[in-house]
């Protein structure tokens, strides 16, 4: 059998371990903080960040990369902003490396399929996203997703059977930009309609919102190679459509908060987990602007979090010069 293996042990990272071992299949996870490892080997359980979820007795946890360096295909599910360092120190190995975390690296503006490819130049580079909220993926709930596969259907062939379980169902694609944008843009507007429900927007602004900024998603997606129907389909607007509408999204959560008032520097401080969208924010609104793609949600999101007030963005969104909709913004 397949030898596979997890790198990250927070909610999506240990979520995917206990969906890969749901056919009692070995799984290794790897994970930074040692109580964690601790707790999963000995009590099936990581209640820091998968509370109430009983792990399967196939999963071993392990705080040793190296480790890994024998595992055929690995799932790299570590915060966007840290991919680059947390591959690169597991071993060159040739292997299958799907990406599962859903940003874009700061400084570089490098989507995740490219900081893969400088760390690990020897592996076959493939990015799994869609509409996964992780306790339910670790339920065992119907959850389908997009595995984009930069090998093409060889590599989906060889891929496809380690991946998919009774209750989780991956679609191929050969569009890995379009995959990774989708998850990466998504992230920065499920900020902008938690925004909506703290302020008590309404269904209405919030529904228009989702429409528009899929808008952005697409524009920005498009000028840089990808496929629209790739971003239409659950790596896309499947995925925005999640994480847009409720507070297990921590993106939503961390917009809600500052939609009702609070601190976008005292939330970030006192956050245990990450919400990604604020971290691709600004590096996002940074390459529409270089770019000329017209952005104006997401350029919003960089603002907000940047210290200006919800309810004077949403006057400044709502004044904007009106268009026709499908052009412009």
């Amino acid at each position: 059998m397949t030898s596979v293996a997890v790198i990250g042990g927070g909610a999506w990272g240990t979520a995917l371990a206990q969906m890969l071992a749901s056919d009692r299949r070995d799984v290794l996870l790897w994970a930074r903080e040692a109580e964690v490892v601790e707790e999963i080997n000995s009590a099936h359980r990581n209640s820091a960040f998968l509370p109430g979820a009983e792990l399967a007795p196939s999963i071993r946890a392990t705080g040793d990369l190296t480790l890994l360096e024998g595992i055929d295909t690995v799932l790299a599910v570590t915060p966007a902003q840290h991919l680059g360092s947390v591959i690169g120190a597991m071993g060159a190995n040739p292997r299958d490396l799907v990406l599962c975390s859903k940003g874009i690296e700061a400084g570089t503006g490098k989507l995740m399929n490219d900081v893969a490819r400088e760390a690990a130049p020897g592996s076959a580079i493939a990015v799994l996203s869609g509409p996964t909220f992780a306790h339910e993926v670790a339920a065992g709930l119907p959850t389908a997703v997009t595995l984009a596969c930069a090998g093409g259907r060889e590599q989906w062939e060889r891929l496809s059977p380690v991946i998919a379980r009774a209750a989780f169902r991956p679609y191929y694609s050969d569009d890995v930009t379009g995959a990774e944008i989708g998850g990466a843009v998504k992230n920065v507007l499920a900020i902008a309609c938690g925004v909506v429900d703290g302020l008590g927007l309404g269904q209405n602004a919030r529904a228009a919102l989702i429409a528009r900024g899929y808008a952005e998603m697409t524009r920005f997606g498009v000028a840089l190679g990808a496929q629209p129907e790739t971003l239409a389909g659950l790596c896309g607007l499947g995925d925005l459509v999640l994480t847009c509408s409720s507070t297990s999204s921590r993106n939503f959560s961390l917009g809600k908060a500052l939609g009702e008032g609070q601190s976008a520097a005292v939330l970030m401080a006192n956050r245990t987990t990450v919400a990604e969208g604020a971290h691709t924010a600004p590096v996002l609104a940074g390459l529409a602007e270089q770019r000329g793609i017209a952005m104006p949600i997401v350029a919003a999101v960089d603002r907000l979090l940047q210290g200006a007030a919800a309810r004077d963005i949403v006057t400044e969104l709502l004044a904007r010069p009106l268009t026709t909709e499908g052009q412009g913004a």
